[in-house]
């Protein structure tokens, strides 16, 4: 039988990463002149590097604080500990138990062992806490929406405590334009009403109880290992990179749907137009282009990652003078504003409601590109 020491070693060899990077995401992987650079900043362990067309994670580095997750305005990185749905499944057990009231806690606070682990959710920071998991709890009208934090001033990882301001700002913000009164209330101590004074048997698991499920991962071992092997096998088989960035029939690169964002805006359709006629968010965009300068070369659809701007079908002699611009599926990577060449787009943080949430695209006429000089008119020129 494999000793303790064997059996951690194992364990940690077949845990999955903290974050899971789908590199044809990113606009800096799309196109080398985009700026963004949002997850190196977020990220308080230097665990990403981005540039030169490449984004490199490192699982070693990674701390497993999701803040890179939240930032990522493409959804390039995803969290797997915990997943998005496993997080949702979590607080909704615990919402039940503390009778409507959501909260969430880094596991610096759950660690002090104040109150009852049944009746919270935990992540390893606070920092992993995005709009659609608190969109979609204030959607299914939720009393309180709490986090609570483990005193991030004196925290290791204390650098992303001005993104967990972020989000909490980010969503009272679009609480506030749905004209409701819930808010998200932080704070460094758990709500009265989940404190406990007595906590044996509620955390964790006891010595016999250890070894029990130890000897349970030893036997599994061997069955995971295949396991792991086998998706090692099918990831050689898998398109590379630059197939995966092959060009469409449409002339750009492949475009997805940016899920969370979605998500929000089913939670906040299920809560009721928003009586805000325009409001301030960091999820979408508003793209204006000067038409004036603009030479109608398409690379802002070419590139754009979610297709929010994109060549009209409709086309005159079989060319197309307009570009279609769909607020909602804008996600603010700012690819079109850093990469046109004329520098006649500009993106902006204020969104109309009405735009936000109408199924048809703003149509954008274009002049029509201008004709280059032949051989023979050239020579006229001389």
């Amino acid at each position: 039988m494999p000793n303790l020491n064997d059996i951690v070693e194992i364990a940690e060899a077949l845990e999955s990463k903290a974050v899971f990077a789908a590199e044809e995401r990113c606009v800096v992987v799309r196109n080398r002149n985009a700026k963004c650079r949002k997850c190196v900043e977020a990220c308080p362990s230097g665990a990403i590097e981005v540039g030169g067309n490449r984004l490199t994670y490192s699982a070693r580095a990674c701390v497993s604080c999701g803040a890179c997750t939240v930032v990522c305005p493409t959804e390039t990185l995803i969290p797997m500990r915990p997943l998005d749905e496993d997080l949702a499944t979590s607080i909704a057990q615990a919402c039940v138990l503390a009778d409507g009231t959501a909260v969430f806690a880094c596991a610096r606070a759950a660690a002090k062992r104040t109150a009852d682990p049944n009746r919270y959710a935990e992540v390893p920071c606070l920092a992993r806490m995005e709009e659609s998991v608190l969109m979609g709890l204030a959607a299914h009208g939720v009393s309180r929406l709490v986090l609570v934090d483990g005193t991030c001033k004196t925290c290791k990882y204390r650098a992303c405590n001005p993104g967990i301001d972020a989000t909490v700002a980010s969503v009272n913000t679009l609480l506030e334009a749905e004209g409701i009164s819930l808010r998200v209330e932080r704070m460094s101590e758990f709500p009265e009403e989940l404190r406990v004074e007595e906590t044996t048997g509620l955390f964790g698991v006891s010595r016999r109880g250890f070894f029990t499920q130890a000897k349970d991962v030893a036997k599994d071992a061997a069955e995971k290992a295949a396991v792991t092997a086998l998706k090692k096998e099918l990831e050689k088989k898998a398109p590379s990179l630059r197939d995966r960035l092959k060009m469409n029939d449409k002339g750009s690169l492949p475009q997805f749907n940016a899920m969370r964002r979605m998500h929000v805006l089913d939670a906040m359709d299920t809560i009721g137009m928003p009586i805000a006629d325009a409001f301030e968010t960091r999820l979408w965009g508003n793209v204006q282009i000067d038409t004036e300068k603009c030479s109608s070369c398409f690379m802002c659809t070419t590139f754009c990652p979610t297709g929010a701007l994109r060549k009209s079908e409709e086309a005159e002699d079989g060319k197309v003078h307009a570009i279609e611009f769909s607020t909602a599926d804008c996600v603010q990577c700012r690819m079109c504003e850093d990469i046109c060449l004329k520098k006649c787009i500009t993106v902006s943080d204020v969104v109309s409601t009405s735009d936000l949430f109408d199924f048809e695209p703003r149509v954008i006429e274009l002049p029509e590109p201008p004709k280059k000089a032949g051989l023979i008119s050239n020579l006229k020129r001389r």
